[in-house]
């Protein structure tokens, strides 16, 4: 009797390769599937890295802190549970805080939310058409640049808070304040005890990994640098400042129909389309940049931007801040070993239950703590392995890395990528447009000397003052022959250029001029 096969039973957790394509895993079977052994401990880094710059970016924009709490939870649970990005991170950005700023001055913190709803319900309708795909064409250049622009802004920014004073408002201001901050730090005119937590904090962080003993390192270093700064600072009761976070449910609310009028003039409506503009263009540059850390699955860049639509609308509907991909979290997300996105969900999970639950926890958490755990994400993101090797093989590469970090400090994060993005593209027009011009004089069998000019390359508007220079020095008195078999591209103002010099040497010559290939006919 022939029986039929049987079945090899799949791993749990591992759908089966004959599986129909729309069935789903069991919950359960998903929950195996997570590696818990890296994702848990990394979505506690992230947590720690997002908390700051959460509570931060809130207060720089001239709303309560836990309304940038609010977008971080929400960054967590909602969109950290969609598809589009595994392992990147979103939150309230630095990047929006001028503009955010802006409108709570001139609409009122309650208009934030409608704002807000507008920005995610134009996200998600580019999201519908399919535009995130655009943003793919990323110099590698510019989004190391970028790395390395924020990774300095938030260095140089944090090093105020590590000695509990206050940051200038622009990233040159930061640089220039430097020397002064240390001269305070190292006279004592600074906080002392600010100043030691934070060194030692740093201390901490930089040594753990080198701890014998590998109980020890499986802790993520930020976690016990903060954990050991706040049993120091509350053993110590040392006067430093600390978190300070209050009830959620007293800051949000949804939206009122009084508000809908600032979206009735241009400006509310331009400062929506600014809102949806930098947030896409935040988000999908940081997942470009996220995707060149780590080998898992890349980035969907419409199925992203649709996810952070849905994210910025609930933020609206709550009142909350905008929200965007945040490359300092993401960047800690996939450093601190992360492999999927549970880690960034649960990361949503501790900003909310920490927050709601245990506000009282988070208050003996010292900000020098948290400063240095910035800092030191901040100087990790600065790549100066390949900042050097692009020095000694592609300089060129290097300045527009270079030209990107400077632009993001100076200016923003979206207009600093705008300007290293027409870097990278004026130096790839200029290196695709080399010609190479060559002029052989021979001689004929009569004896008369001949000119040929051969041309190879591409032969582009950018080359045509350098192509007229070598054509109209050539003699009217000698034969000339044109070879432009070589080109791989001839552009227009060329052509038209190479028709009418031939034209203006045979109305002065009387000797012959060859053209091979012929030139076509131009307009």
């Amino acid at each position: 009797m022939n029986r039929p096969p049987r079945r090899r039973k799949s791993p749990p957790g591992r759908p089966r390769k004959n599986a129909p394509p729309g069935r789903r895993r069991p919950p359960l079977a998903a929950l195996r599937a997570v590696p818990w052994r890296q994702d848990l401990p990394a979505s506690l880094v992230v947590f720690l890295v997002a908390l700051p710059l959460c509570v931060g970016v809130a207060v720089a924009s001239g709303v309560p802190a836990e309304l940038g709490l609010v977008t971080g939870i929400v960054g967590g649970l909602v969109v950290g549970a969609l598809p589009g990005s595994s392992l990147q991170v979103s939150g309230p950005a630095a990047g929006l805080t001028v503009l955010v700023a802006d409108a709570v001055q001139r609409f009122g913190a309650g208009v934030l939310g409608l704002l807000v709803l507008g920005t995610g319900l134009l996200q998600l309708a580019m999201g519908a058409l399919r535009l995130g795909r655009w943003f793919r064409a990323m110099s590698a250049s510019v989004v190391h640049g970028m790395l390395a622009g924020i990774g300095l802004t938030l260095l140089f920014g944090q090093l105020y808070a590590l000695a509990d004073r206050r940051a200038p408002a622009t990233g040159p201001e930061k640089i220039a304040g430097v020397p002064a901050l240390l001269t305070d730090a190292a006279t004592a005119a600074a906080n002392p005890s600010a100043v030691a937590l934070g060194l030692g904090t740093l201390l901490v962080l930089v040594a753990w990994k080198h701890l014998p003993g590998r109980p020890a390192r499986t802790v993520p270093a930020p976690l016990a640098a903060v954990g050991l700064a706040a049993a120091v600072t509350a053993a110590a009761d040392l006067p430093v400042a600390r978190v300070r976070v209050a009830g959620l449910l007293d800051v949000v609310h949804l939206p009122e129909r009084d508000s809908l009028g600032a979206l009735a003039g241009t400006a509310g409506l331009g400062t929506v389309v600014a809102f949806t503009l930098i947030a896409s263009a935040e988000t999908l540059f940081s997942a470009a940049a996220v995707d060149r850390m780590h080998h898992g699955p890349r980035t969907d860049y419409d199925r992203e931007l649709t996810a952070q639509g849905l994210g910025n609308t609930v933020c609206g509907l709550l009142g909350a801040l905008p929200m965007t991909a945040v490359i300092v979290r993401s960047a800690a997300n996939v450093q601190a070993g992360a492999r999927t996105k549970a880690s960034r969900f649960l990361h949503g999970l501790w900003l909310l239950l920490f927050t709601a639950l245990l506000p009282g926890v988070l208050g003996l958490v010292p900000l020098a703590a948290l400063a240095a755990v910035l800092v030191h994400a901040g100087a990790k993101l600065v790549p100066l392995r390949r900042i050097a090797g692009l020095c000694r093989e592609h300089w060129g590469e290097a300045l527009v890395l270079g030209v990107t970090a400077a632009a993001i400090i100076a200016t923003d994060l979206f207009e600093g990528v705008l300007i290293g993005i027409g870097l990278a593209v004026a130096k790839s027009a200029w290196q695709t447009s080399h010609l190479q011009i060559a002029v052989d004089e021979l001689v004929l069998p009569s004896g008369r000397p001949l000119h040929r000019v051969r041309l190879s390359g591409n032969a582009t508007f950018l080359r045509l003052p350098r192509l007229l220079d070598t054509l109209e020095r050539l003699p009217d008195d000698r034969p000339v022959e044109l070879d432009w078999s070589g080109l791989r591209h001839l552009d227009h103002a060329c052509t038209l250029a190479l028709a009418s010099w031939a034209a203006q040497h045979r109305a002065r010559s009387s000797e012959p001029l060859a053209v091979e290939p012929p030139l076509p006919t131009v307009a």
